[in-house]
């Protein structure tokens, strides 16, 4: 996997080149949220968050598994690590140095994107291209609430559905109607509570549970003292 900051870089500048912007003003809510916000503002490390990876379905088997992201000081700024999945699912992550977006987020992109090659046949490029575009000119952002350590944070939930209007949505056949959540907030811890992708269950399925469904929730997090412990 490319290091997360070019990651980054890359989203932002595909909706850009495509729309022909370059100006901040250009960039829409969503994409700030996701790509340009200091996730790890409220992390003092050395710090660990745990998630919760889930996924469920009618389309394949299911799993429940585990994400880490580890954040420690180096030369003054901070460093983050994530483990990503475990055994055979684990999805290599690089670490970050400098970093402030919190880079599960982009580790949780690249492997469903990877996913959605495998599922499909489809190409990286362009399940890049839609997800970006998507978020740069129809993603919705509202105001939300979520729990963590026992308490009710304010967050952002943003909704997008790339495939929607794609023009090659087709080709993807029933996987076009796959549709993102993020949930974020400044007083969560690392900045990003959960992330969601699900797609609908098919037209006439008896039971109506989608077709694919992964979640990722964060579940804990240790304090520096615990970190210095250890």
């Amino acid at each position: 996997m490319p290091c997360i900051p070019l990651l980054r870089g890359a989203f932002l500048a595909i909706g850009l080149a495509a729309s022909g912007a370059g100006a901040q003003d250009a960039i829409s809510a969503a994409e700030k949220l996701l790509f340009l916000t200091d996730h790890l503002k409220n992390v003092v490390p050395p710090a660990r968050l745990s998630y919760a990876f889930s996924k469920t379905g009618s389309a394949e088997a299911g799993f429940d598994d585990t994400v880490e992201l580890r954040v420690r000081a180096l030369d003054g700024a901070k460093q983050a690590s994530v483990t990503f999945l475990s055994a055979e699912r684990k999805t290599s992550c690089p670490e970050v140095t400098r970093a402030e977006g919190n880079p599960v987020l982009l580790c949780f992109l690249e492997r469903d994107i990877r996913e959605m090659e495998r599922l499909t046949g489809g190409k990286s490029g362009y399940f890049r291209r839609a997800i970006r575009l998507a978020l740069a000119r129809s993603a919705k952002v509202a105001r939300t609430r979520v729990s963590f350590g026992g308490r009710e944070l304010a967050a952002d939930e943003i909704t997008v559905i790339p495939y929607a209007d794609d023009p090659l949505k087709d080709r993807i056949g029933k996987y076009a109607s796959k549709t993102y959540v993020f949930a974020l907030g400044a007083d969560v811890p690392g900045g990003v509570h959960s992330v969601r992708t699900f797609v609908p269950s098919p037209e006439g399925s008896p039971n109506g549970a989608p077709l694919l469904e992964e979640r990722l929730t964060l579940v804990g997090r240790r304090a520096p003292r615990d970190e210095k412990a250890r």
